[in-house]
């Protein structure tokens, strides 16, 4: 079923969650590379402006979601709702994280947890986009190779 929010018939909302979802790995990645003994700060500031840009690119990404969530029919639209309720707590997550970041001294600290569950609720939400695309077949023009 085709989705609204698309160029070309491609939808646009799977082109754009990579950037997010990458952004936001690499951020716990330089947490961790922090945590595991590097005593440059470069790490920290890494961390906290790739976690910004994923907080921009997810939202960027929510809009054509949206678009395509009140376009979906009952049964793959419960699933889409989930998938976008989980994804705005990731988000919420990551604002707070951010702005906590933002507060202190650089230092991740304790916060890094919130980045590791919001990567959590992000894969669960992610087997929900997927649950849409392969058992419902949203955003799949069927007849095409």
């Amino acid at each position: 079923m085709r989705t609204p929010a698309s160029i070309a018939g491609h939808p646009i909302h799977p082109m754009l969650v990579p950037l997010p979802i990458g952004l936001w790995i690499f951020s716990l990645v330089c947490d961790l590379i922090h945590a595991g003994g590097s005593a440059n700060a470069a790490w920290t500031t890494v961390a906290l402006y790739t976690m910004g840009g994923g907080i921009v690119g997810a939202l960027l990404a929510a809009l054509p979601g949206l678009i395509d969530l009140l376009s979906l029919p009952a049964g793959p639209r419960g699933t889409g709702i989930k998938h976008m309720a989980i994804n705005l707590t990731v988000v919420a997550l990551y604002v707070i994280n951010f702005w906590l970041r933002e507060r202190s001294s650089g230092e991740p600290g304790g916060l890094m947890w919130l980045s590791i569950i919001a990567l959590g609720l992000l894969v669960i939400s992610g087997w929900l986009g997927g649950k849409m695309v392969y058992e419902h077949g949203v955003a799949v023009t069927p007849g095409h190779d």
